[in-house]
């Protein structure tokens, strides 16, 4: 299922926007089916390799439902530019809403119309404004989705012992020092490079113009996957560094409580 589900994800644009060629419907097919079987592979394993916090729900299902409400939510957007009907209407009305309350001086969504669109194109403007209010709106609430969870149900204690190894599998615990500085260290690194992306990204994008140049709203798929990502990474990047900032504090609890019983607190925390 989770396989199905983000082959089906990185279709869902080909799937729902019109005028696809068959060269790319050929290409996001084998993308796709690449992501399945990875996706596979990872979690028929025992063991870990590539993804973190495999075995602490919800963090990868909000995650997950994030990116793929937001490719969604773009799709039909870009959909309804050639295909309009009540559903792209009631999405672009919800985007420009969103979009043009937050556009405002040195705000991301200003900071994306500048880089990523041709300001001389009112048309161009909009179609940028608007995908970037909806992503933006949907990474804000899949962050207060995981920090209510975190809140209410005390993630990830709730799910049993929380095994780091398998939970971190690229995070080394032998080297660099104590882990749980170092835990807190890539929380916080995590942390500021989700504040600072917002505003990165669209000075990349701007610098590499022949990349990212002011066709943009006239390539929908290219639109979707880079406002997707745009807003994406940065709410992923402050999850993690919120999840590993909670796992130092478990472990730092552990220790202590291994202290007073004289035991070994080991890297299997509950």
């Amino acid at each position: 299922m989770r396989a199905g589900l983000v082959a089906l994800l990185i279709a869902t644009p080909s799937l729902l926007l019109p005028k696809v060629s068959p060269d790319t419907t050929q290409v996001v097919a084998l993308i796709a089916l690449f992501a399945a079987a990875l996706i596979f592979i990872e979690y028929v394993s025992s063991y870990p390799s590539l993804i973190e916090f495999r075995d602490a729900p919800p963090f990868n299902r909000v995650r997950f439902l994030c990116l793929f409400f937001t490719v969604f939510l773009l799709s039909v957007i870009m959909r309804g530019q050639e295909a309009p009907s009540g559903l792209t209407m009631l999405t672009h009305a919800v985007g420009t809403l969103i979009g043009n309350a937050i556009d405002f001086p040195y705000s991301p969504v200003r900071l994306v119309v500048l880089g990523m669109a041709d300001v001389s194109d009112p048309h161009s403007v909009d179609v940028i404004r608007t995908a970037a209010g909806i992503s933006y709106l949907t990474s804000l609430l899949s962050l207060a989705i995981f920090a209510l969870l975190l809140r209410l149900f005390g993630w990830p204690s709730r799910t049993g012992a929380f095994n780091v190894w398998i939970n971190l599998p690229t995070f080394d615990p032998t080297t660099g020092g104590d882990v749980v500085s170092r835990l807190n260290r890539d929380a916080r690194v995590n942390i500021a490079l989700g504040f600072l992306l917002p505003f990165l990204i669209p000075a990349v994008a701007q610098a590499a113009g022949s990349l990212f140049g002011p066709s943009l709203a006239d390539a929908p798929q290219t639109l979707v996957w880079t406002m997707a990502a745009w807003a994406f990474l940065p709410a992923s990047l402050f999850m993690r560094g919120i999840a590993m900032g909670r796992i130092a504090t478990m472990i730092e609890d552990k220790r202590k409580r291994s202290s007073l019983d004289g035991t070994d607190g080991g890297l299997l925390v509950t």
